[in-house]
């Protein structure tokens, strides 16, 4: 017996994707920031404010993709009750690992 899961790679409704896009750019844009002052030698002080911030983009990345994925996979995606049982299964291990 073969076990075909149903993943959704990619967030489905375009305005979802650009946001999250958006997102990912912006966190682009933070490590680079970070990184161009370690090289600079920035007081440690600003650099942990900066990781911080780094950070909570981070957090605020996962929260969107999270919502966008449960709202593709479990809400308004076409799948039986099992996939739905199987994908929430696997957001759980996910998320487990994430918040260690």
């Amino acid at each position: 017996m073969v076990l075909i899961l149903w993943v959704n790679i990619m967030p489905n409704q375009i305005e979802d994707k650009r946001k999250i896009l958006l997102r990912v750019k912006r966190i682009k844009g933070q490590v680079q920031a970070l990184e161009t002052a370690l090289e600079d030698g920035v007081e440690c002080g600003a650099i942990l404010q900066q990781i911080c911030s780094v950070r909570g983009a981070i957090n605020g990345l996962m929260n969107e993709m999270l919502e966008v994925h449960l709202k593709d996979t479990l809400v308004t995606g076409e799948t039986t009750e099992q996939e739905r049982r199987d994908e929430l299964t696997e957001i759980a291990k996910i998320l487990k690992s994430y918040l260690k």
